[in-house]
C-alpha cells in the first residue's frame, strides 16, 4: 500500500512520503467532522421540523452509505502538504520572515494557523515570486472562507474568465497576465449561495 501511495503521491509532484501524508489525511479527517455525524444533531427540533418539512432527509448516513467526507478530506491533506512554511515563503522571495509575517496580518498573503506555525498555499506562488494581481484578489476574499474553499477557486475554471476560448482558473488568468478585478469580484461571492 505505502509504495503505491508513493507512487501517487509522486505522480501529483508531492514531496512527502506516505506516513507524512498519512498523517495529514487522519489530522484533515478528524477536524472535518466526527465519524458518522447525525445531521439532526446540528438543529434545533423547530429546524429540524422545518427541513423535513421541505424535504431534507435528516436521518444519520447509514455503514453501507459512500463516506463523502473522503474527497475533502484528501483535498485537506494535499493542501496541507504543498503549503509553505513562513522561512519557506521567506526564502521563495528572498525577503526576511517578518515581511511574510507582516504580509499573512495585512492579508496580502493567504495562511492559516497549524500545529507548528503559519502554512502559507502555494497557489499563490509562482517559480520568481507572487501570483500577479494576488494582493487584489486576497482583499476581496470574504474573512470567513476557510483556505480549502479559496484554493478550490483559484483552481477551478470560471466561466467568467476566457483564455483561448475555454474557461479559465483565476490562477491561470492571473498568470496570463489578466485583469485582477474580475477575480476580486468572483472571489468576493465565495460563500454566498448562487
Amino acid at each position: 500500500m505505502s509504495m503505491a501511495l508513493e507512487t501517487v503521491l509522486a505522480k501529483a509532484g508531492l514531496k512527502v512520503d506516505a506516513t507524512e501524508f498519512l498523517t495529514h489525511v487522519e489530522d484533515a479527517a478528524r477536524k472535518l467532522s466526527p465519524p458518522n455525524p447525525d445531521p439532526a444533531d446540528y438543529f434545533s427540533a423547530d429546524q429540524q421540523d422545518a427541513l423535513i418539512d421541505v424535504g431534507l432527509d435528516l436521518s444519520p448516513q447509514a455503514n453501507s452509505e459512500p463516506d463523502m467526507r473522503a474527497r475533502t478530506v484528501a483535498a485537506h491533506a494535499v493542501l496541507a502538504d504543498s503549503s509553505l512554511t513562513v522561512l519557506a515563503a521567506a526564502e521563495r522571495l528572498g525577503v526576511d520572515d517578518s515581511r511574510i509575517r507582516h504580509k499573512i496580518k495585512d492579508r496580502r498573503l493567504a495562511a492559516w494557523k497549524a500545529q507548528g506555525g503559519w502554512r502559507l498555499p502555494s497557489w499563490q506562488f509562482t517559480a520568481s515570486g507572487l501570483l500577479p494581481g494576488l494582493d487584489v484578489v486576497l482583499r476581496a476574499v470574504p474573512e470567513d472562507q476557510p483556505p480549502l474553499v479559496v484554493a478550490a477557486f483559484i483552481s477551478t475554471p470560471q466561466p467568467d474568465l476566457v483564455i483561448n476560448d475555454r474557461p479559465a482558473t483565476p490562477r491561470q488568468w492571473l498568470l496570463a497576465g489578466g485583469d485582477p478585478e474580475p477575480v476580486a469580484r468572483l472571489t468576493e461571492t465565495l460563500g454566498t449561495p448562487a
